[in-house]
């Protein structure tokens, strides 16, 4: 299934250069310069078994299928304000000032073009640096644009897009203008309202043959237009919203939920957090896009349908809040109410002090080198193997979500040995017990 090796320079553009952007290019520096081990990575540390049990082989990731090295990454991007990678890092707080100046050189070779803004997607920040095209056709021209010079003047072969900025306002999750490839097209024509610059950077991208991954709940590659525009350009979309913090949490703790058979009465959850995200999502309207990716988690992993007795009326609730002394150091807060044997309450609290953009910045790396691997083998479409990475997996219509985090990752794990000519592993493990299993035979 591997049908081209990577050459060259890949170019990782985001929309967003604010934290998570800004951490990610930092870290990326500091490993490359032997500073620091890229924990969290999959593609950099990550291994898979090959074969038996009993062949003892295990190889790294990054050895199984060709991906692109770290060291032939190179950055760009656009942002409201007009700062270069440099000074966001150092005012988003995220990475000691060591850290920053040990990337230095880096972060402030990548500055910023005007961004693609609507007051009316996002309205809690001052936008300073924004696109002077006034039309929808206008901004998708020049963002094509952007992405040719970026790709010349950094020497790339070839480029990925990260969506990482802010979350915009929930518009509706049904809209004539994306039900297809001509309606949209036509919607951007006209200068429709109702088409956000997140669309606009999706199909901006696409347009130049540039895999997009969509690390936020906003509305892009999992409407049907650029779902037929992926599939008509033999590009991979991925998305939604990177699974870092209190979700990923849930994703491992229902899992384990569910294999005892232990019911769930509620679960509410709680965050506060004071980093740009925080101060956006602090309005109702753009919560609720991410309230809709966080909720839907536990839905597919408990099967309320199949075991209505023990999860059929679960009283579930998110918040979260903006609360500036705390910084990009999000706090979540779980309470779960489970019940176990004759019914008897039983209770779990979770704290989870974690770190937003030190969580999220491998889920780019990985992201990134997996897309362009995706791009290069032209595997189009939807990337379901890539949902360990998504709050709200994309999946083809018709098909529910996986959510269970170790299933995303036995997924994952297969696709990639499939790709490297092995066979996947299923875990049933009868031949090493032959006859004497009674199902043998």
């Amino acid at each position: 299934m591997q049908k081209s090796k990577p050459e060259g320079k890949l170019a990782v553009l985001m929309p967003g250069m604010g934290a998570v952007a800004t951490t990610f290019v930092a870290g990326t520096e500091l490993i490359r310069k032997g500073a620091s081990a890229p924990i969290g990575s999959l593609t950099q540390m990550g291994t898979a078994r090959i074969g038996k049990r009993t062949d003892g082989k295990t190889v790294k990731i990054n050895e199984l299928v060709p991906l692109a090295n770290i060291d032939d990454l190179v950055f760009g991007g656009w942002d409201v304000h007009g700062e270069d990678a440099e000074q966001v890092a150092l005012r988003s707080g995220v990475l000691t000032r060591e850290h920053v100046a040990g990337a230095g050189e880096l972060l402030r070779s990548v500055k910023a073009k005007p961004a693609v803004h609507d007051p009316e997607f996002v309205r809690r920040l001052e936008a300073k640096n924004v696109c002077p095209a006034k039309t929808h056709a206008e901004k998708v021209e020049a963002l094509r644009q952007d992405i040719r010079d970026y790709k010349r003047d950094l020497n790339a072969t070839r480029a990925v897009m990260l969506f990482t900025a802010s979350t915009e306002t929930f518009h509706g999750e049904k809209s004539e203008a994306t039900s297809s490839l001509a309606a949209f097209q036509k919607a951007v024509e006209a200068n429709a309202p109702g088409i956000s610059p997140t669309m606009l950077y999706a199909y901006a991208a696409l347009l130049e043959g540039v895999p997009f991954a969509n690390g936020t709940p906003n509305l892009s590659v999992d409407l049907p237009a650029f779902q037929e525009l992926a599939r008509e350009r033999c590009l991979p979309i991925a998305g939604k919203d990177l699974k870092s913090g209190q979700t990923m949490m849930k994703t491992v703790l229902a899992p384990a939920f569910k294999a005892r058979l232990l019911g769930v009465r509620g679960w509410f959850s709680t965050n506060i957090l004071g980093n740009r995200d925080g101060e956006v999502l602090d309005d109702p309207a753009a919560f609720k896009s991410k309230e809709i990716t966080k909720v839907g988690v536990l839905d597919t992993i408990l099967q309320k349908d199949q075991y209505p007795e023990l999860y059929g009326n679960i009283s579930h609730k998110v918040a979260i809040h903006y609360y500036p002394p705390r910084g990009d150091e999000k706090e979540g807060w779980d309470n779960i109410d489970i019940t176990g044997w004759l019914g008897y309450p039983m209770q779990i609290k979770v704290n989870f002090l974690c770190r937003d953009s030190i969580l999220a910045a491998p889920l780019c790396l990985d992201l990134a080198l997996f897309m362009d691997m995706a791009a290069r083998n032209e595997w189009r479409g939807i990337q379901e193997w890539l949902s360990f990475y998504f709050k709200c997996p994309m999946a083809a219509p018709g098909l529910y979500p996986e959510h269970d985090l170790f299933i995303q990752l036995t997924k994952l794990k297969n696709t990639l040995r499939v790709a490297a000519g092995e066979a996947p592993i299923t875990h049933l493990g009868l031949e090493y017990y032959g006859d004497d299993l009674p199902i043998a035979g």
